[in-house]
């Protein structure tokens, strides 16, 4: 077993390729490498540098590896799958030349707009709409594969089309994507994180670890409030400190022998600057005290 545990931009309130309210991204990697990452995703496409030159040396300069690239659209629509693929085409070239970076996480668009809450999509949508978007994940998976040799592991996400368990699971029997496997969001759609990854390990290659305070995730559901409102209240804690039992996943990653990177990703956003880097530095040594 080798665990290799990262961090990414969002564990910083980035969510967004330039926002005021936002870290900047030399300081969110300096704090990263300080509080004991060995790497890092780019986050949203023009946050940190996009030309090889600028990004290897930042990464150099904070002794970071790069581990993969976020794509996001909306797949239910021909706009929002030439979008993605515009994003593959820009990053895949750059990303070749890192070895370490063998990933691109995709998630589908939430249902709201994250920072006014106004809807952009609709909540549900009905079979056909079902079979053109695992279809379009498919494809997008396949072509960033044949032409840069790169995994795309689509993501499950709060508030989208992909949220619960049996939802996951009729995109794996639909698809033969792999996953990036979040913990929090899993517990906030409903579902038990370790013993769904006992269950599918072999379609996850890739993990975020995050948690979820399950009494806000309770209220929230109850209350039909926003994902991105539940943010800005606490619903993704301090790891340690919600419903994910860290220790048993640790387990299971050994029963499985698991060869890879888990992400630590903590939705933040808006945060005040001096926020992160001490809840980043006390995850890692959580983590560090149980094994990873």
């Amino acid at each position: 077993m080798n665990i290799k545990v990262g961090s990414c931009p969002d564990s910083w309130g980035v969510w967004f390729p330039h926002h005021e309210k936002q870290t900047p991204w030399e300081r969110c990697l300096k704090e990263m490498h300080e509080a004991g990452y060995a790497g890092t995703e780019l986050g949203p496409t023009g946050y940190l540098p996009t030309d090889y030159d600028s990004l290897k040396a930042a990464l150099e300069r904070y002794e970071l590896d790069l581990i993969g690239a976020t794509l996001s659209g909306d797949m239910c629509s021909d706009e929002g799958v030439q979008t993605v693929m515009n994003t593959i085409d820009l990053l895949g070239p750059i990303q070749t030349r890192f070895a370490t970076a063998k990933y691109m996480v995709l998630f589908t668009d939430v249902y709201t707009d994250l920072e006014t809450g106004a809807l952009i999509h609709p909540a549900s949508i009905d079979d056909d709409g079902w079979q053109a978007f695992c279809a379009n994940i498919q494809k997008v998976a396949d072509y960033a594969m044949e032409k840069y040799g790169l995994l795309v592991v689509y993501h499950p996400h709060a508030q989208t089309y992909c949220e619960t368990e049996e939802e996951i699971e009729r995109l794996l029997h639909d698809t033969t994507v792999q996953l990036c496997f979040d913990t929090g969001h899993h517990v906030y759609g409903g579902g038990d994180p370790v013993a769904f990854f006992r269950k599918h390990h072999d379609r996850i290659p890739y993990l975020h670890l995050k948690d979820c305070n399950q009494a806000l995730r309770d209220k929230v559901k109850k209350e039909g409030l926003s994902f991105n409102k539940a943010i800005t209240m606490g619903l993704m804690c301090e790891p340690g400190s919600g419903a994910v039992d860290f220790s048993d996943l640790y387990k299971a990653l050994q029963e499985v022998d698991y060869d890879g990177w888990v992400v630590v990703e903590q939705d933040m956003f808006p945060c005040p600057f001096d926020q992160p880097y001490p809840i980043a530095k006390r995850t890692r040594e959580y983590l560090k005290k149980i094994g990873m």
